[in-house]
């Protein structure tokens, strides 16, 4: 009874296979072989199942199935050559080669055996002639690279050459089979920084996508070295080491997304111990003396973007709970650094934000209670065991720690401001007589009153004690601090006009005084800092924003600070531009609703004059020529865990409020906004994605992509458009991607090809049936270029479809832009294939009526278009040609073709003539004398 249903099974799978269903001829036969022990049905089943295989381009089961065949039967050619076949797709020529040299010794008169044969023995020869070209460079680019009597010119052309090398599979490889690593870390050892890049960069290109040389690696130059190698103050050095450690973590991790298999996979078992040891040697790092700020930076955004989940859909969190653990102390002590002590760890400007973001990070990456009162705990002690009456410093430094956890993670901030001394210790500093100890617990005031819905004793005490301090202090430093700390207390309305919190006119005096600090380059840049986050506050209100971009200086000085090395005032900046394009969520006011709150004298919120359509256009304009958009691509080019999704997401809400007039978008894309906007769209929070592919779509419907997008990033612009066609997305969305869609696949069959792959297809034809005219028409367009690709083509050659009727029948519509689009379409279609032309009259009994139509539109464009349509039909088969002669065609054509010559009309009458000329070829009709 088995073996009957395994033939039976089998016979299945050939039938699916006939028909193209390769992955149900797959099923089918995989059931087939549960159920038999017949070895010649074994053999055909995993021969064919092979055959399977190399349809839908699994070549190593295929080439697994082939061997199973060949070891039943070892004389089995068609087994042998599918081996073949897959092994050649592989890469693994000589085995490849063995193959079809038994095939040609079994079939001798074969000719496609033999020349496969020939084929394969010119590639073995190629690769072996570029393996032994290659160690030969290899060898030379080390001499000259180790050799000390080297000029300058052809050392940095042989560390370019070895680095491109590098990144390369074939050329890592063999700089790794030619004892590269060795040699690299001699280049190491010279201690000359262009040399140590070029080995680091060169060890970072062989660690890509290959995890057994990046254990190799790893093990060889030890974690330790490459730690220490990162602590260096050289900052190009620092980022290439950090750069070296990620590819590392990526490959033994599998976030390079990359297929480990067969001898690769086998190498490594296990890469847990190596990444734990990695985390401990990063954790090391932070409190160590003896590491750079910029290394502390470096070290900090490895944490950061390798130990919380990306996906919270992902169960485990360990890495997390292990940081925790044993890191949280450490990072506390970095959150904790007070610039002006003497104890202080090496830092930079962006130091203890970058610390304040992981704890942040790790604190969201909890999955329970009992996981978040570990966390509190280990803070809580921390800062109580700071606390010493008799050491000043210890309690800055414990303030200074609560005043960075207030800029993560801000409800465990809010709960440690409630731990007994935290608050009063913030007041006696306040009124001490050293500046470091005023200008953290100022600040600290100012984190703290970040949510005033929380921290009840900033609302109580929090404006009377920054109003007494910016009094009575005559140190710039700490005025420019409580000037914010007010701003921040005053902006508690948001940009509610009838919730002012100060009396008319403070509010633009703060401002003023902010643009003042902001302006003056005298003052340090971490003090000027905090003029651009009262600002941040301050443009909340409209007469402040509309201010505020009428002063250049002002805007300019910050645009300058936002391109410098200090990375923490980019959400500030990116807030401020928010605030002045209006580019944040306002809520529906609906006017019934409206009235109910007046009769019930509930308070309403107020829109202010300036924050009108209006006025929001001018500012834009002005931000435009005050050089925002170099300040933006700067912004997001920041290679920093400081540019958080949240940031990232305002930046995109500013990017589509530029890009709203189209007017504007030629500047935008001349001064490097589509490229800015490519990493927005792709990665950060839902809404920043398809903010900034809405702006995206805007930019690629109206310009250039060869300038707008240059070089290889127009491919990465079709993916966020496609995820515009989605339906939860709104109309203008999906018409703006449409258009842009449009417009990229009128460049090249590669971006067609690639817009195929990203499966737009099926979303453009959703809209083609769509009742709204300009989506419709949008649709139509772009299937219009889209036609022009094979694959595309496939698929309306394909039986059980009505892609094709559809198109006929967009012909036959009443909108001219529609017919012009789908015109365009059935005429490529139809001049690329015979097999549609007749394809066409069997979809729909009204195909001669709308072709007779197009024939006579009044728009040229269309009109000649569906003479074209006529000339492929008549072409295509002679019966189908008698058909269109035998119809009111022929008449059409005749008076078309026998119009007096015009200028504009000269292709429309050409087209017809020669319709008829080829219905004489025909011999269906005779010329006239």
């Amino acid at each position: 009874m088995a073996e009957a249903e395994a033939v039976q099974l089998k016979e299945e799978g050939n039938r699916h296979f006939q028909l193209q269903d390769y992955k149900a001829a797959t099923k089918s036969y995989s059931q087939a072989l549960k159920l038999t022990k017949d070895k010649a049905l074994l053999a055909t089943l995993y021969r064919n199942r092979a055959a399977c295989g190399l349809k839908t381009e699994s070549y190593g089961q295929a080439a697994s199935d082939a061997s199973r065949a060949i070891d039943i039967n070892a004389s089995d050619v068609k087994a042998l050559y599918r081996r073949c076949q897959a092994l050649e797709h592989l890469g693994k020529l000589d085995q490849a080669f063995k193959d079809v040299q038994r095939c040609a010794t079994l079939e001798p008169r074969n000719q496609n055996f033999q020349e496969t044969l020939r084929r394969l023995n010119t590639s073995i020869q190629e690769k072996l002639h570029v393996q032994f070209s290659t160690d030969s460079r290899v060898q030379k680019m080390f001499e000259i690279l180790l050799d000390e009597s080297s000029d300058a010119d052809k050392l940095e052309k042989a560390a370019n050459n070895l680095i491109v090398l590098g990144r390369e599979e074939a050329g890592a490889e063999r700089i790794f089979q030619n004892n590269g690593v060795a040699l690299l870390l001699q280049l190491m050892d010279t201690k000359r920084p262009e040399l140590v890049l070029a080995a680091v960069r060169t060890l970072s290109g062989m660690c890509s996508g290959h995890r057994a040389r990046a254990t190799v690696i790893l093990h060889s130059v030890r974690i330790d070295r490459i730690c220490s190698l990162m602590a260096v103050e050289n900052e190009e050095v620092s980022l290439a080491v950090c750069n070296l450690l990620q590819a590392i973590i990526d490959s033994l991790s599998g976030e390079d997304k990359r297929e480990h298999q067969g001898k690769e996979e086998a190498l490594v078992l296990d890469t847990k111990k190596d990444l734990k040891q990695i985390t401990n040697h990063l954790l090391d790092m932070l409190v160590s003396k003896k590491v750079s700020g910029q290394g502390r930076d470096q070290a900090l955004n490895l944490l950061n973007k390798n130990v919380p989940r990306k996906d919270l859909s992902i169960h485990d969190n360990s890495r997390t709970i292990y940081v925790v653990d044993n890191g949280l102390r450490k990072i506390l002590k970095v959150v904790g650094q007070v610039p002006d002590l003497p104890s202080c760890l090496p830092l930079t400007d962006n130091t203890r934000m970058l610390a304040s973001i992981l704890i942040n990070k790790l604190y969201d990456d909890l999955r329970c209670d009992p996981e978040r009162d570990h966390f509190r705990k280990i803070c809580e002690e921390y800062i109580t065991g700071k606390f010493d009456p008799q050491n000043m410093d210890k309690n800055v430094i414990a303030i200074q720690t609560v005043s960075g956890i207030l800029q993560g993670p801000f409800d465990l901030g809010n709960q440690l401001l409630g731990l007994k001394g935290v608050m009063e210790m913030m007041v006696a500093l306040c009124g001490s007589d050293r500046e470091a100890d005023q200008l953290v617990a100022v600040e600290a005031l100012i984190h703290a009153s970040t949510k005033l819905s929380r921290a009840t004793f900033i609302i109580t005490n929090g404006v009377s004690l920054l109003k007494e301090i910016y009094k009575t202090t005559k140190n710039e430093k700490i005025k420019i601090r409580t000037l914010v700390g007010l701003c921040k207390l005053g902006s508690a309305g948001g940009t509610d006009y009838g919730l002012r919190q100060f009396a008319e006119g403070s509010t633009e005096k703060l401002a003023k005084q902010c643009r003042k600090w902001l302006c003056n380059v005298s003052i340090d840049t971490r003090t000027r800092r905090w003029a651009v986050e009262g600002m941040a506050y301050l443009t909340l209100d409209a007469d402040v924003k509309d201010d505020f971009v009428q002063d250049i200086p002002a805007l300019q000085a910050m645009f300058e600070m936002a391109k410098t090395s200090d990375k923490t005032i980019l959400y500030s900046v990116a807030t401020i531009l928010v605030n002045c394009t209006n580019s944040y969520d306002v809520k529906e006011v609906i006017p019934e609703l409206v009235q109910l709150a007046k009769f019930s004298k509930q308070h309403v919120p107020e829109e202010h004059p300036k924050d009108k359509k209006d006025f929001i256009d001018m500012r834009v304009r002005r931000l435009l020529k005050a050089g925002v958009i170099s300040a933006l691509a700067c912004m997001v080019k920041a290679d920093s865990a400081i540019l958080t999704d949240q940031t990232k997401e305002l930046l995109a809400r500013v990017f589509l409020a530029l890009c709203d007039n189209p007017k504007d978008r030629g500047t935008i894309v001349a001064q490097g906004g589509g490229k800015a906007l490519i990493p927005l769209a792709l990665e950060g929070t839902d809404v920043g994605k398809v903010k900034a592919a809405h702006a995206l779509a805007k930019i690629a419907a109206v310009s250039n992509p060869d300038i707008a997008f240059p070089g290889e990033r127009v491919y990465e612009v079709v993916r966020p458009l496609v995820r515009l066609l989605d339906t939860q997305r709104d109309g203008l969305q999906n018409y703006e991607a449409l258009l842009g869609l449009t417009n990229l696949s009128g460049r090249s069959d590669k971006l067609r090809q690639k817009i195929f792959k990203e499966r737009a297809l099926p979303d453009i034809e959703n809209y083609m049936f769509e009742n709204h005219d300009q989506l419709r028409q949008a649709a139509t367009e772009c299937m219009c270029n889209m036609v022009l690709n094979k694959e595309v083509q496939e698929r309306f050659l394909a039986d059980g479809n009505d892609r094709l009727k559809l198109v006929i029948l967009l012909c036959g519509e009443d909108d001219d832009k529609v017919q012009n689009a789908a015109a365009g379409a059935l005429a490529m279609l139809t001049a690329a294939h015979k097999k549609l032309c007749l394809k066409m009259t069997q979809v729909t009994t009204q195909w001669l009526e709308i072709l007779q139509r197009l024939c006579l539109h009044d728009q040229l464009s269309v009109q000649h278009r569906g003479l074209v349509i006529a000339y492929n039909l008549l072409q295509a088969d002679a019966e189908l040609a008698k058909k269109l002669v035998e119809s009111e065609l022929l008449e059409i054509l005749t008076v078309v073709g026998k119009q007096e010559p015009d200028e504009k009309k000269a292709a429309v009458i050409q087209t017809a003539r020669e319709c008829l000329i080829k219905c004489m070829d025909y011999g269906f009709i005779k010329p006239v004398s």
